[in-house]
């Protein structure tokens, strides 16, 4: 129902657009049988401004129409990249949650940490464990440094864990 309201509203603008031009040119044309000015302005006034307004009356039809196709299409490709990423985003957890800060995500020959932005554009990645990484001889992302990342989060942690016992 709204897919056909959607083309009606276009096909009417389109309507309004051609009884618009077909307005001013009655307009012009009454007012070319006329060599006294005064007396052509009626046909001006009436066949133009009827026509204009029905022009522009008609483009605004036309135009919300497009919007409205535009949204549409755009609403639904976003659906689709929210199911990618939902599907992606679960593809290698299998059962129970895992912890994140042992998850990376895999490609072919890398790993990466989760927040890198190089496999966004890589539909062949999904997330695995570090350990399985390293099983699977995946070397480590030059950019993001995936166990650079952990290493300094232990040492935080180890940092924290001894101040906290200093106190």
């Amino acid at each position: 129902m709204g897919s056909n309201l959607n083309r009606l509203v276009g096909h009417v603008g389109m309507a309004l657009c051609l009884a618009g031009f077909v307005a001013v040119f009655l307009g012009w044309n009454g007012a070319a049988t006329w060599d006294y000015v005064p007396a052509q302005f009626p046909y001006l006034i009436s066949g133009g401004v009827a026509g204009l307004s029905l022009v522009i009356i008609g483009s605004a039809l036309i135009i919300v129409q497009n919007h409205r196709a535009d949204r549409i299409r755009l609403e639904a490709a976003i659906e689709r990249l929210v199911q990618a990423t939902e599907r992606q985003g679960t593809h290698g957890l299998v059962g129970e949650l895992a912890d994140t800060t042992d998850m990376v995500v895999a490609g072919e020959d890398s790993y990466h940490t989760l927040d890198c932005h190089l496999p966004e554009s890589s539909d062949q990645t999904h997330l695995i464990k570090r350990s399985e990484a390293h099983t699977r001889d995946l070397t480590p992302c030059r950019i993001c440094e995936p166990d650079e990342t952990v290493r300094t989060d232990e040492t935080d942690r180890t940092v924290e864990t001894d101040q906290l016992a200093a106190r």
